[in-house]
């Protein structure tokens, strides 16, 4: 059994995931990711690097993981994570190909937008991304299923 605290986790049993509430997404949901970068640019926030994806990320770009760190990470609520420019794009977002410099080793809170638990807690929240974010709402459907694992896999109870 998987336990997350927080009020938008529950807890995994036979396989299946318990939420503390009501699925809304339970008909499933369509996202398709276009690979427009506005979730790597724009505003403030943090992208959590666990131990391995420091790792996995330093030696994809060539270098040595205290250098990568010491470069490229900050600490934030005690954990570590991708700086920011001053104007809020990601560190690893390259504008003038608006894509992501580490995409193929991108860390798994990157890999799971926009299967968030802070924004499928509600289909406001959802609402409210999906006017940020063009890939929401249309290309591949996603159904319950797949959205409760993506869910399960989620690293950090405030992503």
């Amino acid at each position: 059994m998987i336990s997350r605290s927080g009020p938008l986790f529950g807890v995994e049993k036979g396989g299946a995931l318990e939420l503390p509430y009501e699925p809304w997404w339970q008909e499933g949901l369509f996202f398709s990711c276009i690979g427009c970068g506005r979730c790597c640019r724009g505003e403030p926030g943090s992208v959590w690097l666990s131990p391995g994806e420091l790792e996995a990320v330093a030696e994809y770009l060539g270098m040595e993981s205290e250098a990568f760190r010491k470069g490229f990470v900050v600490e934030r609520r005690g954990r570590m994570s991708l700086r920011e420019r001053p104007n809020w794009d990601c560190v690893m977002y390259q504008g003038e190909s608006a894509r992501c410099g580490i995409y193929s080793v991108r860390p798994l809170q990157c890999r799971l937008f926009p299967f968030w638990p802070s924004i499928l807690r509600t289909r406001r929240g959802w609402v409210e991304r999906s006017s940020e974010c063009p890939g929401m709402d249309r290309g591949r459907f996603w159904s319950a299923e797949e959205i409760a694992a993506l869910l399960a896999k989620s690293p950090f109870p405030d992503l």
